[in-house]
């Protein structure tokens, strides 16, 4: 059981590292778009400690998803503070690199 979650843990580091460089070598590229979705995912944590007592934690990832002038739509990863800057139907510039947001300037 140890080794198949350290071979899980193993695997999700290097799968990380590897999306971290593509996007590194990737253009910086800047286009026409427009916020077509939002979405949020909440993950809850459980820790049982040594002394008995029950821990939970959460953490939120923000989702937006963008529809370039192209008509293709991607969904990046923003800030908390980002998503609630963003409202459906804004239009503007995306500045992306990869699969990583770099910014979105409204016109």
């Amino acid at each position: 059981m140890f080794a198949l979650v350290l071979g899980m843990i193993l695997f999700t580091l290097i799968r990380g590292i590897a999306q971290w460089n593509k996007n590194n070598h990737s253009p910086r590229l800047t286009v026409g778009a427009s916020v077509v979705g939002k979405r949020m995912d909440v993950s809850r944590h459980h820790h049982h400690g040594s002394d008995n007592f029950h821990h939970t934690s959460t953490s939120t990832t923000y989702y937006v998803t963008f529809q370039v002038e192209s008509g293709d739509r991607m969904e990046l990863t923003v800030s908390g503070g980002e998503y609630g800057l963003l409202a459906e139907g804004d239009q503007g510039s995306l500045s992306f690199q990869g699969t990583r947001y770099l910014g979105f300037e409204r016109q």
